[in-house]
């Protein structure tokens, strides 16, 4: 096997361990699931996986290591993360979380939820530092192919992530449901959805590198 076993085995549990870990891409899943649903809490889990899988595609083939090295591509990434995230904030306040939407808005919401989990995970350089600094551990070049070997071991690493956050997602929405056509609960989402927003906004732009 060009990964061992007890290795694999290892990674894994590692891997669970940080993923269970309540973190950005979490939080981003459990606001877009008391924000819009289940289906659109799943949908922000599929989409944070998507922007993982193009995380270590990059480092496999290297270009995440000079992205990281770079200190002004680093910091250009990291405020358009900042700038993203606060947008999202001001639209949760703008646009207050209806529980009952028609069937139509309901369709469009699954990937929007989708489409803002790859951009918030894609421009989070904290997960092109976390993945050159983790996957590496694991990889030996004399068992073959460390292209492979990452996206191995990124690809087991992203099952996990996704099962985790698809439940919180999903968990959210169910909670969601049970609160449909109470206007002040509505509001109060909204006001957390904001809020989550802007928390991982200020983490991502006062976190040190």
């Amino acid at each position: 096997m060009i990964i061992e076993p007890a290795q694999l085995l290892i990674f894994m549990m590692a891997g669970i361990a940080l993923n269970l870990t309540p973190g950005a891409d979490m939080m981003f899943c459990l606001s877009q699931g008391l924000k819009s649903g289940r289906t659109a809490g799943f949908a922000a889990s599929l989409g944070i996986a998507t922007g993982s899988v193009i995380h270590v595609l990059l480092a496999a083939f290297g270009l995440a290591a000079l992205i990281a090295a770079n200190p002004v591509a680093f910091e250009v990434l990291r405020w358009a993360g900042v700038g993203y995230l606060v947008w999202l904030a001001v639209q949760a306040l703008r646009h207050p979380v209806q529980l009952d939407l028609p069937d139509d808005a309901m369709k469009s919401l699954p990937m929007r939820a989708w489409r803002d989990g790859v951009l918030v995970n894609l421009l989070n350089p904290k997960v092109i530092v976390f993945t050159l600094a983790f996957l590496p551990q694991f990889v030996d070049p004399e068992r073959g192919s460390t292209v492979l070997q990452f996206l191995l071991l990124g690809l087991v690493l992203n099952i996990t992530g996704t099962a985790v956050n698809g439940f919180v997602g999903i968990g959210a929405g169910s909670v969601r449901g049970l609160l449909a056509g109470n206007r002040w609960i509505a509001r109060t989402l909204g006001y957390v959805s904001s809020a989550v927003f802007l928390g991982l906004a200020a983490k991502l732009a006062f976190d040190r590198r």
